[in-house]
């Protein structure tokens, strides 16, 4: 598993173009061949946290090169973000933990 750790803070002058871009975006990376989940939070201090996991550097190759992913991305540069830093991860251990009802 790859995990994708995108880390944001919004441009001032960011406006509901972002929410529904990043709507969409959401949608679109569920349909993706290869995708698990993501999820996304936000600090008190205004840094956005978005977690994803894809099976494969192959399946993250084809979301990061998507049209419509180009131009959301295209966008977050030049209107979006004042900054954010994208770290991707392989997965080299993963543990679970589930209490059973009972």
């Amino acid at each position: 598993m790859i995990v994708v750790v995108f880390r944001s803070r919004l441009s001032p002058d960011s406006d509901e173009d972002y929410e529904a871009t990043a709507a969409r975006m959401d949608t679109l990376a569920a349909t993706m061949p290869g995708y698990i989940a993501h999820k996304a939070f936000t600090a008190e201090d205004g840094e956005r946290l978005t977690l994803v996991e894809f099976e494969s550097e192959e399946a993250i190759a084809v979301w990061r090169s998507h049209p419509e992913h180009v131009a959301a991305q295209h966008k977050g540069r030049s209107k979006f973000y004042s900054e954010f830093r994208l770290t991707v991860c392989d997965v080299l251990r993963e543990q679970r933990f589930e209490r059973k009802a009972g």
